[in-house]
């Protein structure tokens, strides 16, 4: 019989973080941006790691934040509590943008901003091509690897249209319900545990 404690265990093979995959934050992280969130993770080293909140945003436009993009009405979503005065962005426009980086999955990250407005203004990218964020996450040498060894995370493949179009807490509940079937039980816990 299996016991509470094992209930949030998490399997060794799902504790394996790298670029590309997804962080999904136990069900009582208390921390109010990564409660309940799901982190696609542009970088991993051994000095650390980056990458984005998939699953939060604020309800403001690009347009409304920066100028030189038009009317591009795209929503930003909340990276992560560091630098939340800077813009970022994933997209999937390749090398139409120069420097950027390649994550995994035809998933880029950053680059010249100054190409990526040029590629909206003259149609040369489609809502569903470039998500943008304010501010990221960071975790020095060895913090992710302890809070993984915590069963603070579960890590996963990434889908596309998940890292390029997921929102909503139902995103959270939806993957974890994707995964082994230990992990559906989060996905029905009460955001406090003592009401139900």
């Amino acid at each position: 019989m299996q016991s509470d404690l094992d209930l949030f265990a998490i399997l060794p093979e799902d504790k394996i973080p790298e670029k590309g995959k997804i962080l999904i934050s136990e069900p009582f992280m208390p921390d109010v941006f990564f409660n309940r969130s799901i982190v696609y993770l542009t970088e991993h080293t051994p000095e650390g790691s980056t990458g984005f909140i998939l699953n939060k945003k604020l309800d403001i436009t690009v347009c409304e934040v920066i100028n030189g993009f038009g009317k591009w009405d795209a929503v930003i979503g909340i990276g992560g509590p560091v630098a939340l005065g800077t813009l970022h962005y994933l997209h999937s426009l390749g090398k139409i943008i120069p420097d950027s980086v390649e994550v995994g999955n035809s998933i880029f990250w950053g680059g010249d901003i100054d190409a990526l407005k040029h590629a909206i203004k003259t149609g040369k990218a489609a809502t569903g091509q470039i998500r943008f964020f304010m501010g990221y996450s960071v975790w020095s040498a060895g913090q992710l690897d302890r809070e993984l060894d915590e069963n603070s995370w579960v890590t996963a493949s990434a889908e596309y249209d998940m890292v390029m179009n997921g929102y909503g807490s139902d995103l959270w509940k939806h993957t974890l319900k994707s995964l082994n079937a230990k992990y559906h039980v989060w996905a029905g816990f009460p955001k406090i545990p003592n009401m139900n």
